[in-house]
């Protein structure tokens, strides 16, 4: 592309804030720039057709009353068009202006598209090292004056000075030129994030941390390819990942060597950071548990409850479905009482319709002790129905092991071992594991490792002593 005699349209536009999909524009300004001259400008306030937020009233002054008598984007709709021909799109944060203005004119049906430079990415190639790249605190440092902050002429007349910089520093228009290499993806990536953090993503499995301007974490996410799976989150005109990108400044991974441990690392962090734009592993889960007590006649009972860490708990499941299959076996296989199982809600003589063998407690027919001894050897038998094994999968580098364990049927976190480093035993297993603490999500991805790799990579304790 010869950048010789390119148009600029520099670009600024006020909104009533809610979100990308209803963000509508209050106030627009575009600046036609042609060999760093200004050529032209187009101003206008817009009647969004939705109320202003009173903090966005704050913010830029502009009022429900000011934009009454305003026109509605429709009706200026060609004379924006006519500005935008045969221009790039120049914005500082370009992303979020370009997608607001995009989707007014999507409500029109009319597809606007248009190449785009960001004056932030391009700042921050042509002026590094400056401690923030906002607008206000580079046009102070740069002695840019930037009068009426917040409203659409004032940061776009600002812009345009930023920007007549930024071209005189690229006198040959190189940097200009890469950014608008449709391979640079550029224009897409978060204003805020250096393109060196995504240059230095592997492509390997792992987890990857967004965070914000003070390095709290926003979104935890995982990826068999790191890169690969990061930069897609910017190539989506989904709302989130837009919204995500106007707050990220940082990123940060972990290779894993393997999605198993991606996934139950990215749960882990996820419960422990509670990042703002992840939902569904913080919606709180419900935990089932197999407890005993005894009743006023002596009686072992078994129930299902909901989990609250009773002492006498039994065993904790994470599927109030599965817990009540476990009691129904064990009821089955000990020949208990339906009754005094919580299976079956009378006052009399047990009826359950599947579960027949009971043998008279509810009757007064059986002998409390001999009940409670087989209530007992059912308790026994589920606690050692509990497996103990590890999961074996490839490690970070060439060179070294990961493995999972399981044990007592609980998972206790995983860790990482040479190849040339024997491990026989469970005890010298744990000495090599980062201890977790197992919940719902963590359940569910070794379960469904097992069902989907039907067994493989699986060691048993058995086969570890071996």
């Amino acid at each position: 592309m010869n950048l010789e005699n390119q148009i600029y349209a520099v670009v600024d536009v006020e909104t009533t804030g809610k979100g990308l999909g209803g963000n509508r524009i209050t106030e627009i300004c575009i600046v036609r720039m042609q060999n760093n001259q200004v050529l032209d400008k187009f101003v206008s306030l817009v009647n969004p057709q939705q109320p202003i937020p009173g903090f966005i009233t704050q913010l830029t002054g502009i009022d429900d009353s000011m934009v009454d008598s305003a026109p509605l984007f429709s009706e200026i709709a060609q004379d924006v068009l006519v500005f935008f021909k045969d221009a790039i799109f120049v914005a500082h944060n370009v992303g979020f202006d370009y997608n607001v203005i995009r989707n007014e004119f999507k409500r029109l049906e009319i597809d606007f598209t248009s190449k785009r430079l960001c004056t932030v990415r391009l700042s921050r190639k042509l002026l590094p090292n400056k401690s923030s790249y906002s607008l206000g605190r580079l046009c102070y440092s740069l002695s840019i004056p930037l009068d009426n902050r917040h409203r659409a002429e004032g940061d776009t007349d600002a812009t345009v000075i930023l920007f007549q910089r930024l071209l005189s520093l690229d006198d040959d228009f190189e940097v200009i030129q890469s950014f608008l290499n449709t391979k640079s993806k550029e224009s897409t990536l978060p204003p805020h994030v250096p393109k060196a953090q995504f240059d230095e993503l592997p492509a390997t499995p792992g987890v990857y941390l967004f965070k914000d301007q003070s390095h709290k974490v926003i979104y935890v996410g995982k990826a068999i390819n790191i890169k690969k799976r990061v930069l897609s989150h910017f190539y989506t005109k989904k709302s989130k990942s837009y919204l995500m990108g106007q707050e990220m400044y940082h990123i940060d991974f972990e290779e894993t060597g393997n999605e198993a441990v991606a996934l139950l690392r990215e749960a882990d962090l996820i419960r422990h950071f509670y990042p703002k734009f992840n939902s569904a592993q913080k919606k709180p889960r419900n935990t089932y548990q197999i407890i005993s007590y005894k009743n006023q006649r002596g009686i072992i009972q078994l129930a299902v409850a909901v989990s609250k860490s009773f002492d006498y708990s039994v065993i904790t499941f994470y599927n109030r479905a599965q817990a009540v299959e476990k009691l129904e076996w064990m009821c089955e296989e000990f020949q208990l009482c339906p009754r005094y199982c919580s299976l079956q809600i009378t006052t009399g003589r047990c009826t359950h319709y599947k579960l027949r063998d009971c043998e008279g407690i509810c009757a007064g027919e059986e002998e409390v002790d001999h009940y409670n001894t087989k209530v007992n050897a059912a308790i026994d038998g589920l606690q050692n129905d509990k497996p103990t094994f590890i999961i074996k999968e490839s490690g970070r580098t060439k060179s070294e092991n990961c493995f999972v364990l399981i044990k007592d049927g609980c998972y206790q976190g995983y860790g990482y071992v040479d190849h040339d480093v024997a491990v026989n035993s469970i005890d010298e297993c744990e000495t090599f594991i980062e201890r977790k603490t197992p919940n719902y999500h963590t359940y569910q991805i070794i379960n469904t490792y097992l069902r989907k790799n039907e067994m493989r990579n699986v060691v048993s304790l058995d086969q570890l002593s071996a």
